[in-house]
This record gives structure tokens, sequence and C-alpha cells, in this order.
């Protein structure tokens, strides 16, 4: 069994091997030299950068480019031990999203615990967590060829919305985004 955990000083330690086993919370990039310094050297501002408490740095997309950081937070994945990330964010007031922002949850969970539906479940407890935001809908974004994730977003009840060319910031190749709609995810 799993739980989502608010990322905290005494859980960083096994967020910190599972880095140094060169995982990424990221799919599209591993992490930045900053975040690895706020990680190791400042790890308050580290947890409350991926908390959502600090949104006053920009964020860098994948090709360099810094752009706004939206509000939003991470939720560690425990099953007595780390077992990966989820990433929420979103605007305010809305449930549409800027066009550098391709989806509003990123997940990822650690090699040495995937087909175990650690994913879909910590995706399950996020989106009744978020569902409480008021938003009438989240999207979430994946590679053709990742069938797993597919996978892990039909469990949860995502519709296939549309296959698209990522923007240039994401090198420019097809994704599928589905949509979670909160009125029929009961």
């Amino acid at each position: 069994m799993i739980e989502l955990r608010v990322p905290a000083l005494e859980l960083l330690p096994q967020y910190k091997a599972a880095v140094e086993r060169n995982w990424s919370p990221y799919t599209t990039r591993s992490l930045t030299g900053s975040e690895l310094d706020r990680l190791y050297n400042h790890p308050k501002d580290f947890l409350a950068e991926i908390s959502g408490e600090d949104i006053s740095e920009p964020f860098a997309l994948p090709d360099g480019t810094k752009v706004p950081r939206l509000p939003g937070f991470a939720r560690w994945v425990w099953d007595g031990d780390f077992c990966g990330s989820l990433n929420f964010r979103w605007q305010p007031g809305t449930s549409q999203l800027p066009p550098h922002v391709m989806g509003h949850i990123g997940y990822a969970v650690v090699p040495w615990k995937q087909n175990r539906g650690y994913a879909k479940e910590g995706l399950r407890l996020l989106l009744r967590e978020i569902g409480k935001l008021g938003l009438a809908y989240v999207e979430i974004t994946t590679d053709p060829d990742n069938v797993a994730s597919q996978k892990v977003i039909l469990a949860n009840r995502g519709e296939l919305v549309e296959r698209f060319t990522k923007s240039p910031h994401y090198d420019g190749t097809e994704g599928l985004r589905y949509r979670i709609d909160f009125a029929n995810n009961g």
C-alpha cells in the first residue's frame, strides 16, 4: 500500500538516495545544477520550491528558456521508502494552462519500484486531493511510445483529447494530451 507524503526534511535522505541513483522527478530532463545545489546545500529552500511555497524564481524549460513559475506542489509516493513523485501545477481561477505548460500533472516512479501500480495509485490519490481546488479538469501529456504512462492515465478515467506537436522548447516531437474531467471522476 502506498501513500502520498508532503516533501519534508525527514524524508529528504531517501529522495537524495534516488537522485544519486540517477533518478529524476522530471520525465523531460535531469535535475539542474542549481536544483542539486539547493537539494544538497539549501534543503529548506529546495523543499519550499517543490512544495509550492516559493514561486518567485522562474522555471527553466528543457531548452533553457525561463518562464514564470506557476503555483504547484509535489507529493512523494511512499511505501515505507521513497518510490517517486507527482508534481501538480495550475493557474488559479481556470483549468487552462499557458502554452509553455504541457500538462497539470507529471509523475515519475523510481525504476526499482516500477510495475507495482504505484503511479496509478499515486495519480488516483493526487486527483482526490486536487479535486478540491475547483478545477473542471486537468490535462496530462505523454509520449506516444510511453504505453505504461498511457495506462496510468486511462486507469484514472483519462480521455485522449489530441495528438499534438510539442513546442520547440520540448523538442517538437509528437505528444498525446489526455484530460481527466472532475465532473466524471468521482
